[in-house]
């Protein structure tokens, strides 16, 4: 089934709204929730992600149209022709009728379980035996975890924490019972995150049974309030989602990590963006709470199921049940390239490329491992973005300094939502000995980078990494991103260039090979454009093909539109938000666009010129969104490699073939599967193959 998301303002003028563009791309994830060809547990794991997404799109872009709002700003100029408080309105519209879509979607998943002997039962289905069961569990696990909360007659509301579930209890007191003044009394339990949202009950024959942890409360709730007496006892979820913004303060005597570390811990007193509740929650009992928190018509009200937080679906557990799930395959080696032995020897005879998850992560550990061990290392400086919560990159780095190599990272503590783990390994890295860079002075630092100095004979050799995702093993088994190992001298130079910059940011440094955010990578991208559109119209073969997570730029759009104008073909497969309209006569008639939704989570940046014949081929960490051309520090790497070249062509051509995960994104807006004759390619399942084939040939 697609979703059509009905909208007055998704397109103004020549540009789709870029936060209704992200709800579309959330609603291709919920698809997957609904696809038949996707295993039944898998289905749950997508719930899980479409409401984690939604969780951390009211926290960021959510929360700065509050911002706007609350400033007495329209944001017009900001959000191209769309008011902010139009948008909220339109946003709050569209994720009820998603979150709708969502509950039913998980309504025919869980009869679907129950035909495979699985069931999902609730607290009035549990029977005696599992009832004991439940009792224990919960007393030795689930109460000592639990906060309680008796907010019936508190001054003061308590604040509630940034995305946590909570049961908010309504007792009706019996007449026999004076500890309240009042008929009504209320409570809020706070679901333990400590523990798994699923318990598995003991199983009946090869009946399997799960129990949500918000009924196994609700089942206990006498146990809990027996102190009590009452008439009647009810409990409906609620979820309150807050600002996530960072408020750094300007204290001069307090170090970069103290601030980042201050503000992480302020962002749970942020500002509410949304409240979810039960749509069956009684009135009275919603009216209280709205009343106490002070929840105004800024704030998105939304009514939804009888359990938030599905996000927790992503971790549903595999009930030993394999034919439930993907196929688990093991990432096939880089062809040429074994782990045995030392790296450095081949990539100094030619450049290798990985990419992940198809092809083993363990070559970047391996090299930085390497690195740590070899003598002839001196030095390795890399940038860190997100880190696994047990890294072996980090742990390998550690070594290095212990080794006596010099190591220098640059770590960026802003990365959103991860910026514990980063202060963490930061604190743990600096106390080592690791030389810790803390970004540049209002930019972000996003780019994925290696260089190693290895003395050889008399001079220094560099060896790079350069890659689209981030260095962790962990996103490496479930995002698609590729990695260049090279030591072509004139692209390590500048990447130690980017290091230099790093450390004397006042100096604008000049690359010849390397495409360095934010000083060069708009310019240079609308050269290589305007040189396709020279090619075209001097009959020379022309054309862009284009691979990005998002694209929101405008002024890159328009001169993509000027390429269609001019007749140069431009292919674009875009995972996420696209504000470009395709397909528009007179306007993007030569532009196409499809986004791939699949098992895994699509993260390169590819940037494919014809150039006459001759391609320019890039892999980048940088979307054209604004904040990556001008906001932050990005690379985009060459491909100089012939075999490489060829490779990362034949990858985008599996990946534009596609015509089972494939959606068209057009002007139409309703997420469409695209549909071709002839052989069903599904590009990732494709893509594996591809690899497995080269290693297999050799």
């Amino acid at each position: 089934m697609t979703e059509k998301i009905e909208s007055n303002i998704g397109i103004q003028n020549q540009y789709r709204n870029r936060e209704l563009s992200w709800l579309q791309f959330n609603a291709r994830v919920l698809q997957e929730a609904e696809d038949t060809s996707v295993p039944l547990i898998e289905k749950l794991r997508f719930i899980g992600i479409f409401s984690n997404n939604l969780d951390e799109f009211f926290k960021v872009r959510y929360a700065t149209l509050k911002r706007i709002v609350e400033a007495g700003k329209g944001g017009r100029s900001f959000l191209g022709g769309v008011s902010a408080k139009e948008l909220m309105v339109e946003i709050t519209k569209t994720v009820i009728n998603q979150q709708k879509n969502s509950l039913r979607i998980l309504r025919e998943i869980n009869k679907e379980l129950e035909k495979e002997n699985i069931f999902i039962i609730d607290e009035t289905q549990v029977t005696e035996a599992q009832g004991e069961f439940i009792s224990d569990y919960f007393i030795e696990k689930v109460s000592p975890a639990m906060v309680t909360i008796m907010i019936g007659e508190l001054e003061k509301f308590p604040s509630l924490k940034d995305s946590a579930a909570y049961l908010a209890v309504k007792m009706v007191m019996s007449k026999e019972d004076d500890t309240f003044e009042t008929k009504n009394n209320y409570a809020l339990i706070e679901i333990p995150r400590s523990i798994d949202r699923f318990v598995v009950l003991p199983s009946e024959g090869d009946k399997q049974f799960i129990i949500i942890l918000d009924d196994l409360i609700r089942y206990c709730l006498h146990n809990l309030f027996n102190i009590f007496k009452y008439t009647s006892i009810s409990a409906h979820m609620i979820k309150i989602t807050r600002d996530a913004e960072l408020d750094i303060d300007s204290d001069l005597s307090r170090s970069f990590i103290e601030k980042i570390s201050k503000s992480v811990k302020e962002r749970s007193s942020g500002d509410p963006v949304r409240f979810v509740y039960d749509k069956n929650i009684d009135d009275e009992t919603l009216q209280f709470l709205l009343n106490k928190m002070e929840i105004d018509t800024t704030d998105s009200l939304i009514p939804g199921g009888r359990y938030h937080n599905r996000r927790d679906y992503m971790k549903f557990p595999s009930l030993g049940r394999p034919d439930l799930q993907y196929e688990s395959k093991v990432p096939v080696a880089i062809s040429g390239l074994s782990l045995q032995g030392s790296l450095f020897d081949k990539i100094a005879q030619k450049d290798y490329l990985l990419h992940a998850p198809y092809q083993t992560f363990s070559y970047i550990v391996k090299f930085l491992r390497e690195a740590a061990l070899d003598p002839k290392v001196k030095s390795i400086k890399i940038t860190i973005y997100r880190l696994a919560k047990v890294s072996h990159i980090a742990s390998s780095l550690i070594n290095a300094a212990k080794n006596g190599k010099e190591v220098t990272v640059q770590i960026e503590l802003q990365a959103r939502f991860d910026e514990e783990a980063n202060i963490s390994y930061a604190e743990q890295m600096q106390s080592e000995g690791v030389n810790l860079i803390f970004g540049v002075s209002g930019l972000k630092v996003h780019c994925k980078t290696c260089v190693v100095e290895r003395m050889e004979g008399n001079k220094i050799r560099r060896y790079a990494l350069v890659s689209t995702g981030n260095f962790n093993e962990s996103a490496a088994r479930v995002y698609t991103d590729y990695t260049l190992f090279t030591s072509n001298q004139k692209i390590c130079k500048e990447i130690n260039k980017v290091f230099d910059f790093f450390e004397v940011n006042y100096k604008i440094k000049k690359y010849n090979h390397l495409i360095v955010s934010p000083h060069y990578t708009r310019n240079v991208l609308y050269g290589l454009i305007d040189t396709e559109i020279e090619n075209k119209r001097n009959g020379i073969s022309s054309g862009i093909r284009l691979k990005l997570n998002s694209l929101s730029d405008f002024k890159v759009i328009d001169k993509l539109y000027e390429a269609s104008r001019a007749g140069v073909e431009v292919k674009l497969i875009v995972r996420g938000i696209c504000c470009l309209i395709p397909g528009v006569e007179g306007m993007s008639e030569n532009i196409e666009i499809i986004s791939v939704v699949d098992k895994f989570l699509e993260h390169p940046r590819l940037y494919i010129f014809q150039n006459a014949g001759k391609h320019k081929v890039y892999i980048s960490s940088a979307d054209f969104m604004g904040r990556n051309l001008d906001n932050r520090v990005e690379i985009a790497c060459p491909i100089y490699d012939s075999e490489i070249k060829q490779e990362v062509l034949e990858s985008f051509e599996i990946g534009w073939n596609d015509n089972v995960k494939a959606r068209v994104i057009s002007n139409h807006n309703d997420n469409a599967y695209r549909k071709s004759e002839g052989p069903k390619i599904r590009s990732q399942f494709m893509m594996y193959d591809y690899y497995l084939n080269k290693i297999q040939a050799k």
